[in-house]
């Protein structure tokens, strides 16, 4: 089996080398977990360390905020971008009916999982990505009526990706209610699930990474300590914790 490498530091060795290539791994957790910085910087690593063009879908946050804030981890999102090796989607007008200058966009309507399916393979044939974000499934979900329309929602992204060939990162929530993801079903649909934790100990915070499942992959059971760096995500092996 390929492996993807994810350029998420200390995460290859726990999951023997990389994602499954051609396989959708959903990326969960709560508000500040790390799990945009998680996203871009799988991408941002693919490109500029493994050469493989990704393309980043934003549905929540507008790209140039993205692109700002990338340039504190030393990511030059739009140099990588007049290279074709990044594409950003975005998605945010497509909710809020705002004119964008941006190059690629959805129609200002309500969000319709077919068509931005139908930019994405475009997209894909265009450049040839191997790698995809979406960011994030929630805003997907609220053109969608029913648990039912959000399950075959999902199982349409991740069977029309995994056919392209392309290895996607899809990212949720985790709700109130839910252990894994927004509505309960995403961690069902997908090759893998790595969970981002936010813990909060008295007046101490932490983040931590859980990976929940990995298909035809053996991976590490534990919950490893996180941290967000000057040049991003690093994961830590549990003996590395400080007592």
């Amino acid at each position: 089996m390929r492996r993807i490498r994810t350029g998420i530091y200390g995460l290859d060795e726990l999951i023997e080398g990389g994602f499954p290539q051609g396989r959708s791994v959903l990326v969960s957790g709560g508000c500040g977990s790390g799990k945009t910085t998680f996203g871009i910087q799988y991408l941002y690593m693919g490109a500029e360390v493994y050469g493989e063009p990704g393309i980043y879908v934003t549905l929540d946050e507008r790209p140039n905020l993205i692109r700002e804030d990338c340039l504190n981890f030393g990511w030059d999102l739009r140099k990588l971008e007049e290279q074709n090796m990044l594409q950003i989607i975005d998605g945010t007008v497509a909710r809020l009916g705002f004119p964008t200058e941006e190059e690629f966009t959805l129609p200002s309507t309500v969000i319709d999982v077919d068509k931005l399916l139908l930019e994405i393979l475009a997209a894909i044939k265009r450049f040839g990505a191997k790698r995809i974000v979406i960011d994030s499934l929630p805003a997907l979900g609220l053109s969608l009526k029913s648990e039912d329309e959000i399950r075959k929602a999902m199982l349409k992204i991740s069977y029309l990706l995994g056919k392209a060939g392309i290895t996607a990162v899809l990212i949720s929530e985790t709700g109130e209610n839910k252990r894994f993801s927004k509505y309960g079903v995403e961690e069902y649909l997908v090759d893998g699930v790595i969970v981002l934790h936010y813990l909060g100990v008295g007046s101490t915070t932490t983040r931590a990474l859980q990976i929940v499942k990995m298909r035809g992959t053996k991976h590490s059971e534990y919950l490893h300590p996180l941290e967000i760096t000057d040049r991003g995500i690093v994961i830590k092996k549990v003996e590395e914790t400080e007592l």
